[in-house]
């Protein structure tokens, strides 16, 4: 375990004032003023992901991971005003790109496609954390030419290590704590192959990421330990179409609601976070699919979406309904591939054709142009009768029933 004793100092110059406030607040003066920090950080050889270097204003947290992280340390960026935020990860293919900024929590397309100067604080904070977390891409060879090779060799590197000073300090302490949540489980999961290092003088992002470790700068004491996540108990509302004004502009399709929609609120703490909408599947009888579903950006990244309708999906169930959902977004594609709530019926790599849904319905609005998977809800009870199947097949030696 490294240990580090930093000593930095500045000079004092001397003046009418710097002598009169010496003389009320009784400061000693010396040609310069000095401070020292000596704490204990883990080492690069030791078995952690996540860590945390928090502390009060001045308590030395940044001149402590400029000495133990050095480069790795990510500082503000400049970043063009001419260019859409999706245009500014150099090599990196698009689909790379969207996966990072869906791993913390930027998961609105009509976002990704402005300049980052017209961003909310916390789109822009989402971005930063984005373009940080690039070289963990980079170091694994991921979004070049040598994607494929690197993949599916032995000799990968060791995770790069990403080091994010002045970590959600200028966001809303909610997008903090979601944002805490989405990088730690991009992290843990390895959608982001790295080893992250927030420093902040927040304490209450501690349980949200989730770290392996937290220095704290304010006693000088290194504490080994994993929090727990605090639980996010969602609540959804059965709601009106006026309910889709607040989430309308953050959807990636330009078409309407349709009037004969259900509509659904989810909520977290009384605080609106998802709505989605099912509409009747054309010419099917009994047969759903979910038109509309939004997370706000400030609650994306920690799987409130798909929670919220894997929740509505099950009520259609119950109520003698097949449910659909048909999608071009990666990470609800990701998602339901790797849900066993979810099968695949359903791709189409040029899109469908629209002829058909604009005559019987002119408000329709098809996939014809896109790229998109389409999935079915199985549901608790089928997935139960499935692992049942598979674990008597096991036993007992048999084919598993088709």
């Amino acid at each position: 375990m490294p240990s580090l004793d930093v000593v930095v100092s500045c000079p004092v110059y001397d003046s009418f004032r710097v002598q009169q406030v010496a003389g009320m607040f009784d400061v000693p003066l010396a040609e310069k003023a000095t401070a020292r920090f000596e704490v204990d950080v883990p080492g690069e050889d030791e078995e952690w992901q996540i860590g945390l270097v928090v502390g009060p204003s001045g308590s030395g947290k940044s001149t402590i991971a400029n000495r133990a992280f050095g480069t790795d340390l990510y500082g503000n960026a400049d970043w063009p005003a001419d260019r859409a935020v999706i245009d500014c990860f150099g090599n990196l293919s698009v689909r790379h790109v969207v996966d990072l900024f869906t791993a913390v929590g930027f998961g609105s397309p009509p976002s990704w496609v402005k300049p980052y100067h017209v961003l909310s604080n916390g789109e822009r904070f989402r971005c930063d954390l984005a373009r940080a977390l690039s070289k963990c891409l980079a170091a694994h060879g991921l979004g070049s030419a040598a994607a494929g090779s690197a993949r599916g060799s032995s000799d990968l590197p060791q995770p790069a290590l990403v080091a994010f000073d002045e970590f959600t300090s200028v966001v809303d302490r909610n997008v903090a704590k979601v944002c805490s949540a989405a990088i730690a489980k991009g992290v843990r999961c390895g959608h982001l192959p790295c080893r992250f290092v927030a420093v902040t003088c927040h304490y209450d992002v501690a349980e949200w990421l989730e770290p392996d470790w937290i220095l704290d700068m304010a006693t000088g004491e290194l504490r080994r330990r994993r929090l727990r996540r605090p639980r996010i108990k969602l609540e959804i509302h059965r709601c009106k179409l006026a309910a889709w004004q607040l989430f309308k502009r953050h959807h990636y399709l330009s078409g309407s609601l349709a009037p004969g929609a259900r509509c659904y609120l989810t909520t977290w703490e009384g605080l609106p976070v998802n709505f989605c909408a099912t509409v009747p599947v054309i010419m099917k009888k009994n047969h759903r699919r979910f038109s509309r579903i939004v997370t706000l950006p400030d609650f994306q990244g920690i799987g409130i979406g798909m929670r919220a309708i894997a929740a509505v999906a099950e009520l259609h169930r119950v109520e003698g309904h097949r449910i659909n959902v048909t999608s071009s977004h990666p990470a609800l594609i990701r998602h339901c591939e790797n849900s066993p709530l979810w099968r695949a019926v359903n791709v189409k790599k040029t899109g469908g054709s629209s002829q058909r849904g604009n005559k019987l319905c002119p408000a329709y609005r098809s996939a014809a142009g896109r790229a998109v998977v389409s999935f079915e809800y199985i549901g608790y009870r089928r997935t139960a009768e499935q692992t049942a199947q598979a674990v008597l097949s096991k036993i007992l030696g048999k084919p598993r029933p088709q």
